[in-house]
């Protein structure tokens, strides 16, 4: 089994606390997001965990205790962009804290765990085709020596992220703009020798070197964990998405980072709500289990496939 920490919120930065005391307690609780009476009690000990996938804009709360990892297999995807707070509005200074964290991580657990994901990328009278090949050098520089790939997605006008981004008029690249703004990022990160992919884009860029990302990396688990896994696609994601099959332990509605583009969020009054309710030491991550809610434990297991050829890694 893999956990994917999490699509739906950022608990590197906002829950590490809750997560850790998970970890020692060998369990949590996840809602269906599709029914929210309904309750998975999921078991997350190193014995039925063959990976974890953190998912963070600022994940120096996790860090604080990552020996509390030791038994486990895991990288980031880290998310560092060139905007503003404007745009990204409770995310630290990028230059005085985000990169410097960056790189702190890739020091401490190896720059191959750590993934930059410049994502998603979006246009506006601030943000324009130059600004980006501007800020993607820029940062490409300064990442390179902490990151071997990274990750590009361009902005989805989901229903409720079109409705935040709406009063910044914010636009989606156009096709030729996507395919002039990856030809130029492939050129920079090639200087740099950072590989370049994306995720889950219909478009093909593979003239360019840019090849379909894999965020939750079948390969790179087995990299990491120098063992074979059986293991299928995400059967719950997108088609042109490449993740293997995860569970995810997040919830909607709770990412305080308060992005106008996310489209985990509906608006902030329902995000300071719901993370008003969280309680680091419940199984939960946030809210109480109610009269009307069934709690039923979900069968895990370990996808490890035992028979390695000594050739393998």
């Amino acid at each position: 089994m893999f956990l994917s920490v999490s699509r739906r919120t950022d608990i590197p930065a906002f829950y590490s606390e809750w997560f850790y005391n998970r970890i020692d307690a060998g369990f949590l609780y996840v809602r269906n997001p599709m029914n929210i009476h309904q309750i998975s009690k999921i078991r997350i000990t190193p014995d039925v965990v063959d990976g974890i996938v953190f998912w963070s804009k600022n994940p120096g709360p996790l860090l604080k205790k990552l020996n509390k990892l030791a038994d486990y297999n895991y990288y980031f995807q880290f998310t560092l962009t060139p905007y503003g707070h404007d745009i990204e509005p409770n995310v630290p200074s990028k230059n005085n804290e985000i990169i410097p964290l960056f790189q702190k991580l890739s020091d401490k657990i190896g720059k191959d765990k750590v993934i930059w994901r410049y994502d998603p990328i979006l246009f506006n009278e601030n943000y324009s085709f130059d600004y980006h090949v501007k800020y993607f050098e820029v940062l490409a520089k300064k990442l390179s020596p902490y990151t071997d790939k990274c990750t590009v997605s361009f902005v989805d006008m989901y229903k409720n992220a079109e409705r935040n981004m709406k009063p910044f008029h914010i636009l989606a690249p156009t096709n030729n703009e996507q395919i002039s703004l990856m030809r130029t990022f492939s050129e920079i990160a090639h200087s740099e020798n950072i590989s370049l992919d994306t995720c889950a884009e219909l478009a093909d860029f593979n003239n360019y070197g840019i090849t379909h990302a894999h965020c939750i990396d079948q390969n790179l688990f087995e990299r990491i964990g120098k063992c074979r896994y059986e293991v299928n696609k995400d059967p719950n994601q997108r088609e042109e998405c490449g993740c293997i099959a995860s569970i995810d332990v997040g919830a909607y509605n709770t990412c305080k980072n308060g992005c106008v583009y996310c489209y985990a969020n509906y608006n902030m009054n329902i995000v300071k709500n719901n993370s008003s309710k969280h309680n680091s030491k419940s199984p939960l991550l946030f809210g109480d289990i109610g009269t009307d809610d069934v709690i039923k434990e979900r069968k895990v297991k370990s996808c490890r496939d035992c028979q390695i050829n000594i050739f393998d890694f």
